[in-house]
């Protein structure tokens, strides 16, 4: 029953994603109520992604060191500067440049794990780029924000890297720890058993941080608009650039089908509680907005990626 109900999740995750955030903007008294639990919920949303994972799959580094650093690269200097330039060139609102610098800034997403399965790429080069990614965020985040936000808004770094510790490397560390003194049995017994409650988990999230946008959302401007159009442009020049620098950089096609999702895709729910968290509500508007075109989008570039699969 548990797997069905995970196939259906997946199935419509970009549907339930969009409607997850509609219904929070519409109902955000209600969703305020929920505030509190959010960070247990991503911290059990990292636990179950990370179950699976284990000390061995760091042998990639010594495989495939190049790879590696070239989605840093990507990750979190060309596109925050690529996010960064185009909403300074759109917005005269700081608030609005610190929210699409987050979006580019946070983590790649655990989801891309999930594409690069479907698209056949190589999947030990996924999970060390999301686990070296996911144990630098609270380095990396707090680092871009406050060298973005340092005239704009004040940040409580120590406080924000202790939450994203908590709420990431903390739960990360103890799903490995569970999976390789139990050699795999307790990812069996229960790894998927989880899947479809980290998903639930996920929808929880963004139905609770919608709120932050309501009062955004609820009246429509031409700013809203723009603010949309231009989280759109990023998110789908993040593919762009990793296609194209991959290309370039001539990797396999497993290879570049991992760097694909793993530079287009990021972990949303992430930027959304550490914008409600620590910044006005306006700077949370960009990242939320991501969230309407993740998972469409890597549906998308799943299929164009399959037309051009050597086939052999």
């Amino acid at each position: 029953m548990l797997d069905k109900m995970n196939g259906v999740i997946q199935k419509y995750i970009a549907f339930l994603t969009i409607s997850s955030l509609i219904l929070g903007i519409i109902f955000d008294d209600f969703g305020k109520q929920f505030l509190l639990f959010v960070p247990y919920l991503f911290a059990f949303m990292t636990f179950a992604s990370s179950i699976r994972m284990k000390f061995s799959d760091l042998n990639v580094f010594y495989k495939a060191p190049r790879a590696i650093l070239f989605c840093l690269l990507i990750l979190h200097i060309i596109m925050p500067i690529i996010s960064y330039v185009i909403a300074q060139f759109v917005f005269d609102d700081p608030l609005l440049i610190i929210g699409f610098v987050m979006l580019m800034s946070v983590p790649t997403g655990v989801t891309s794990i999930i594409w690069i399965n479907v698209g056949r790429g190589d999947i030990p080069l996924g999970l060390a780029v999301v686990m070296l990614d996911t144990m630098l965020a609270p380095i990396i985040i707090p680092t871009t924000l406050h060298f973005v936000a340092m005239k704009s808004v004040e940040i409580d770094t120590s406080s924000l890297i202790i939450d994203l510790i908590m709420m990431i490397v903390v739960p990360t560390i103890i799903a490995i720890i569970l999976n390789e003194i139990s050699k795999g049995k307790i990812p069996d017994i229960i790894g998927t058993r989880l899947s479809p409650f980290s998903k639930l988990a996920l929808f929880c999230i963004i139905f609770v941080n919608g709120g932050a946008i309501s009062p955004y959302m609820k009246k429509f401007s031409w700013e809203l608009f723009i603010i949309i159009l231009v989280v759109f442009v990023v998110v789908v020049s993040g593919y762009i650039v990793s296609v194209a620098l991959s290309h370039f950089m001539e990797h396999s096609y497993a290879r570049h089908v991992s760097i694909t999702f793993l530079c287009g895709m990021r972990n949303i729910s992430t930027g959304v509680i550490v914008a409600t968290t620590y910044f006005p509500a306006k700077v949370a508007m960009p990242v939320a907005f991501g969230m309407l075109f993740q998972q469409l989008l890597a549906s998308i570039v799943s299929q164009q990626l399959e037309r051009y699969r050597p086939q052999n």
